[in-house]
């Protein structure tokens, strides 16, 4: 079923990106959906917050610590292969999610399960996509792929979110399951390995010959490479940027700003709908992040992400206290830079260890990124259950933004010099 290529006005590396877009879509939006569920499960199953967040902050850190591997296991097996054996996994574990009667189960299926098969289609397999599929239009791809999480969010937050209401959390988890079934087609059918298996270079190059095969070992490799790249100052400053990174998004307003709108007296489906908003304008930001990556000093553009994203959390406690009109602010300067930090990293990461080796090294950095998620997720839940209140963790995390901000422009100078090869 492979496709002529050779013949087609349009480069098969943009379907690829096109089914790459929608499994890390539909990955994102069920990674997203425990923020949906905190409240109901505290209702049916009497499950307290702090618990259900370390189920969460489970899933989120494998979630990250599965990308250096995956990076490996993407190079062994093929990208097809992979991704069809995740989704699989997926479906499973969502189709038993409803049988669960115990906060170990939900351990189990959302903590260990999930968290493994959604790191298999998380941002290690974007920049696989776009190192192996384009060699010009780079960092605009690494930014599509890595805005499909915010898209994930805008389609299925506020969907879920109203069949979990009107209907109940289970019938969210059917409809969970039936988008992943018709996906596991789609990957099956369109997605290929590399610009060689339709007879084509990579989008920019002339050179069409099939890539070296992968020769080390899917556990050693890695962690040979992390080893190797702890020597390097510019690892470390990524990494603990990222580690902000992820402690302000997904860890703290990804899982918890509807349940801190619910605080407020805010109802869960217009919360869910503000994530979504968030979405539209991450889906922009982020995009548009790519095509400045490209132009552009990442250091500086890491500078004003970070900067940005610290003000705007530092004012969200006041929009919770005042009128909605102050939250939807909040989501526009927000939701802007999400996750625009994605492509200028990549970017450093990919100068500085070199093409072969930036997807195992971005892969630990996006360890760190989940560790952070991971903190907050669990963190934010305790003081909440301790203090009655998210505004303490929502300011903290505005001032470790600003840290990271000043960190990214540590980053050397020979990392950050636009190169050709990159």
């Amino acid at each position: 079923m492979q496709p002529p290529a050779q013949t087609s006005k349009i480069h098969y590396g943009w379907v690829v990106v096109l089914v790459t877009f929608a499994a890390l879509l539909v990955s994102a939006g069920i990674r997203s959906m425990p923020s949906i569920f905190m409240q109901p499960f505290e209702k049916d199953f009497g499950w307290e917050r702090s618990g259900i967040s370390g189920v969460i902050s489970v899933g989120i850190l494998l979630y990250g610590l599965v990308g250096p591997f995956s990076a490996a296991l993407l190079a062994k097996f093929g990208i097809r292969r992979m991704m069809v054996v995740s989704l699989a996994v997926l479906a499973a574990s969502l189709s038993l999610t409803p049988l669960m009667t115990a906060l170990w189960q939900y351990e189990l299926l959302w903590g260990l399960v999930s968290g493994l098969a959604t790191g298999m289609m998380a941002n290690v397999l974007g920049v696989t996509v776009a190192n192996r599929w384009f060699v010009h239009r780079k960092g605009l791809v690494v930014g599509m792929l890595t805005a499909s999480a915010a898209t994930g969010q805008l389609l299925f937050l506020p969907l879920l979110a109203h069949i979990t209401v009107n209907h109940g959390w289970k019938y969210a988890v059917y409809t969970a399951v039936a988008v992943v079934l018709v996906l596991l087609v789609v990957v099956a059918i369109f997605m290929r390995n590399h610009p060689s298996d339709v007879g084509a270079a990579a989008y920019g190059a002339s050179d069409a010959t099939k890539p070296e095969p992968f020769r080390g070992s899917i556990f050693l490799t890695p962690l040979l490479t992390l080893r190797d790249a702890m020597k390097n100052k510019t690892f470390w400053l990524l990494a603990v940027t990222f580690f902000f990174c992820g402690f302000s998004t997904n860890g703290l307003i990804g899982t918890h700003l509807i349940a801190a709108c619910g605080d407020h007296g805010i109802e869960e489906v217009m919360a869910a709908g503000l994530l979504a908003f968030m979405g539209i304008f991450d889906l922009v930001g982020t995009t548009l992040s790519g095509w400045f990556t490209d132009r552009f000093d990442s250091r500086k553009l890491l500078f004003w992400y970070y900067g940005l994203r610290g003000l705007s959390l530092i004012f969200l406690p006041f929009a919770l206290d005042t009128t909605p009109s102050m939250l939807v602010v909040f989501s526009v300067f927000y939701g802007l830079d999400w996750i625009a930090t994605v492509p200028p990293t990549v970017k450093l990461a990919t100068q500085e260890f070199g093409k072969d080796r930036a997807s195992m090294v971005f892969g630990w950095v996006v360890v760190f990124h989940q560790i952070g998620a991971s903190t907050a997720a669990y963190g934010a839940g305790l003081v909440r259950q301790m203090t009655g209140t998210y505004s303490t963790t929502f300011v903290t995390a505005g001032f470790i933004c600003l840290l990271a901000a000043l960190m990214a422009l540590r980053i050397a100078k020979k990392a950050a010099a636009l190169r050709t090869a990159a």
